[in-house]
């Protein structure tokens, strides 16, 4: 049975039990399958040999994930072909494609967590109450060691996105 972190978070000051472990800088980042499409998945290793920006939101419709991703969308086109900027939900795909496609987002590479809940689990971030992955912010060097985490303590607020930025920004 996957560990359990009671009270790690909140819902609009309403407790959360994040399921999974609470990853560290410095943990070797664990693997994961997530659907690219309803038919094509993928894994940590389809991103070998790049700086991975993972953010992860509860779902795109939604104000604060919707501000989350456009942002990230915006400052990948920064940071390079050798980072990999992700954003992981438990949306359908199809709904991820839609979502993309009527906000413009040609940066970010959509990831769902809707089929095995693998990715949730391992990072520590599957909410147990919702089924659904809690906002958190994760940029992995190269060799897929984490080199920033930030799991926020309120779902409904915004990352630090400096920070995360910043934290890519230092591997190049």
């Amino acid at each position: 049975m996957a560990q359990e972190r009671a009270n790690a978070a909140t819902f609009k000051g309403n407790p959360l039990t994040l399921v999974g472990p609470e990853l560290k800088v410095g943990d070797k980042a664990p693997d994961f399958t997530l659907s690219k499409s309803l038919v094509e998945e993928v894994s940590l290793k389809d991103f070998d040999g790049k700086i991975k920006l993972i953010s992860v939101v509860p779902s795109l419709d939604t104000g604060v994930c919707d501000a989350q991703t456009r942002r990230f969308n915006q400052e990948g086109h920064d940071l390079g072909e050798q980072v990999a900027v992700l954003t992981v939900s438990v949306d359908l795909p199809f709904a991820q494609a839609r979502w993309c496609g009527a906000a413009g987002i040609d940066r970010v590479i959509t990831l769902s967590d809707y089929k095995h809940r693998s990715f949730g689990e391992a990072y520590g971030v599957l909410i147990k109450e919702f089924q659904l992955d809690h906002r958190s912010i994760f940029v992995l060097d190269a060799d897929n060691t984490i080199r920033y985490v930030e799991y926020l303590a309120e779902m409904s607020e915004h990352p630090d996105y400096d920070k995360a930025i910043a934290a890519v920004k230092a591997l190049l």
